[in-house]
């Protein structure tokens, strides 16, 4: 029997309905985490290949029966998905019928203390999600107090970015979420009733910065877009503006006709990758109340064309 995924991912029911998958096809799920869009592509009889940096996520992954089937059903690369093309060439898949995408920290690292990603429990400054590398106390004990500040602003979108740097340099060394996040509402002049906790902005920026997680989704996209074989499908659920507007901007180029954008001036008039660009969708509120985190989720998705895959794309 299949271990249940601890976590049902946000939107699930319209991730599956806009990549449509059907018995034989072959899909990327790029971010496995528990496993929730994996399970569902499996189940609709697909073949997934399931990509994941966190090694927990990948041993927790490799006790699926479906790894052991032959040919297997399920795939596991423990790689970042920006990686996509170069794994699915090793494992011998030129195109695939479709790419799911979940952005940003699972629940299962937030949940855990240990792996130092959220304030609600105490636990070490870390915040990797694969557990190598740079961690955040490393950075917000080392780095200077203008990169900090520059940090903050752009990717936690904390407008007093340049006071909170200046706190977290004087009280370093850092060496956990709790200090980190005391750090944070003292500068920020916190009160118990206030609707959202200031330290939230600080938490999402370094992490952000640790993970190099917005680079990461703009390869991503290329990568899936590189791919996808005409009429395959790609979903993409996002968790903030910053996202988003990834997103958003990425499918809109893609879809573009007429001589390219700003951002892909060499595209050809005509040749657009991607159409069928839906709106943005956004979990309805008996969803929010079942899963509070599925608040500030957005899903976006499209249909690749036949054109061929633009220069940038990886």
């Amino acid at each position: 029997m299949t271990p249940a995924a601890p976590h049902i991912p946000v939107l699930l029911d319209e991730v599956i309905a806009a990549l449509a998958p059907a018995p034989g096809d072959v899909m990327i799920d790029a971010t496995f985490g528990a496993g929730g869009y994996t399970r569902a592509l499996l189940d609709a009889g697909a073949t997934v290949h399931a990509f994941d940096r966190d090694p927990d996520a990948i041993a927790a992954g490799s006790q699926w029966p479906e790894t052991r089937e032959q040919p297997p059903r399920l795939v596991l690369h423990p790689r970042r998905f920006s990686e996509m093309v170069a794994a699915m060439a090793e494992a011998g898949v030129v195109q695939v019928d479709g790419v799911a995408m979940d952005i940003g920290v699972s629940s299962m690292q937030l949940d855990q203390a240990g792996r130092g990603f959220a304030f609600s429990a105490d636990g070490p400054l870390d915040m990797r999600m694969s557990q190598d590398g740079e961690s955040a106390a490393d950075f917000l004990n080392h780095a200077d107090e203008a990169a900090i500040a520059d940090v903050l602003y752009h990717f936690g979108e904390e407008r007093q970015s340049r006071r909170v740097a200046r706190a977290i340099v004087a009280a370093r060394p850092l060496g956990t979420t709790g200090e980190l996040a005391r750090v944070v509402r003292k500068a920020l002049g916190h009160k118990p009733h206030d609707k959202k906790d200031p330290a939230t902005r600080t938490f999402q920026a370094v992490r952000i910065h640790v993970n190099g997680e917005l680079d990461e989704l703009e390869a991503g996209l290329r990568a899936a877009e590189t791919l996808l074989r005409s009429g395959g499908r790609l979903a993409v659920v996002s968790f903030h503006s910053l996202e988003d507007r990834i997103v958003k901007r990425f499918l809109r180029d893609a879809a573009a006709r007429g001589g390219g954008s700003r951002h892909l001036p060499e595209m050809q008039a005509g040749q657009a990758v991607f159409d069928h660009l839906s709106k943005a969708i956004r979990p309805g509120e008996a969803e929010i109340a079942r899963n509070p985190r599925a608040r500030s989720s957005t899903l976006r998705f499209a249909t690749r064309t036949g054109a061929p895959a633009r220069k940038e794309a990886a």
